[in-house]
């Protein structure tokens, strides 16, 4: 079976749903349901059938019933998030069961146990729609990606969207120095360079520092430069849980880890200052960044060359157009971020990106 779990029930009054309701009468299926739900972080509701009353079938995000207790819920009304769980392998009959009960999905332990604990932790954080993801790359060094991601995230905050900045580019001085928060109390990546399988998006974005309203991770000023290509996946998928948007400034050269936190964004800007070499180096930059990021548009930084414009860009890189990137109006400070004067070109320019990419994560 592969119907999809759906959330669209309505989460606790901290933001996370109730546990799963787990259906069992088999005591070793019971212990292993428990471990998973444990390293899920949720707290089960446990049931030998039916509940009595339809508060918790009805109200329980997930509902897991071991394959000895199928025959205990037929009859019971039908609802979504129903996962028959069994250990036997060679059971054919484990799929009428499925049908009779109206399970989304079959599973099988030992091996489906990581899907498991996922979907537990997807429901244990109340889980909706992931945030809208945004990589930001120079075309060249000093193009101002970096200025311009942080302005996206400073501008995605001032307009009451959860927001976390990525920074991708160890060698890049880190944004929380460009954020004036270098002394800020938190977690940066080295924090996380161990990080495998699945991160807690909620324990991600409490350990990390908030600064203009949006949490940022960075990096320290230690000298670890590399973090594992399982810990970028681990750390990108857990920020994009939370919903609402995800900036990350990408460095030009790409490695395993970079070509991770490439897969997981919705759409690339490359940053192009507008004379004939930054073109051509941008050039080899999007033929790179392309072959994992499907959706790259350009953005076009002046002075501009004679005979170029933003359009002539564009049309030398085969690229669409997001625009011309103003350049601040005033210097900038620690009080003062990339974006941060609301009415600035620089702010007005990524307010008005973010109103033609409507952003779907739930996080506004």
């Amino acid at each position: 079976m592969a119907g999809a779990i759906t959330h669209d029930l309505l989460p606790a009054a901290d933001g996370r749903q109730g546990g799963p309701l787990i259906v069992t009468e088999d005591a070793e299926l019971l212990d292993d349901l428990l471990r998973l739900c444990a390293a899920a972080g949720a707290r089960p509701e446990v049931h030998h059938g039916v509940p009595e009353g339809r508060g918790s079938w009805e109200a329980a995000p997930l509902v897991l019933v071991g394959d000895d207790a199928a025959w205990r819920l037929r009859g019971a009304a039908r609802r979504r998030g129903v996962v028959l769980v069994g250990r036997d392998q060679d059971d054919s009959g484990v799929w009428k069961r499925a049908v009779e009960i109206g399970a989304d999905h079959v599973l099988m332990l030992p091996d489906g146990e990581q899907w498991l604990v996922d979907r537990i932790a997807d429901v244990a954080e109340g889980v909706g729609r992931p945030a809208l993801t945004v990589g930001v790359i120079g075309g060249r060094g000093g193009a101002g990606a970096s200025t311009l991601a942080c302005a996206l995230a400073v501008t995605s905050a001032r307009e009451g969207r959860r927001t976390l900045l990525v920074d991708a580019d160890p060698l890049g001085g880190g944004l929380d120095v460009l954020l004036g928060g270098e002394a800020a109390e938190g977690l940066r990546w080295p924090a996380f360079a161990a990080s495998r399988g699945r991160v807690g998006g909620g324990a991600l974005e409490e350990s990390l520092p908030e600064l203009h309203a949006l949490r940022v991770l960075s990096w320290d000023r230690g000298d670890s430069v590399t973090i594992p290509a399982q810990a970028v996946r681990a750390v990108l998928a857990a920020a994009r849980r939370r919903g609402g948007t995800v900036v990350v400034d990408l460095p030009r050269r790409v490695d395993e880890g970079v070509a991770e936190a490439l897969a997981q964004l919705d759409l690339g800007l490359l940053v192009v200052p507008a004379d004939l070499r930054a073109v051509a180096a941008a050039k080899r930059v999007a033929s790179v960044v392309g072959m994992v990021l499907r959706d790259l548009r350009v953005a076009v930084r002046g002075p501009y060359a004679p005979g170029l414009d933003d359009r002539e860009v564009a049309r030398l890189l085969g690229l669409p157009l997001v625009g011309e990137v103003p350049a601040e109006s005033a210097p900038l400070d620690a009080a003062m971020p990339p974006g941060g004067a609301a009415r600035g070109p620089l702010a007005r320019f990524c307010t008005a990106f973010w109103q033609r990419v409507p952003v779907e994560g739930g996080g506004v």
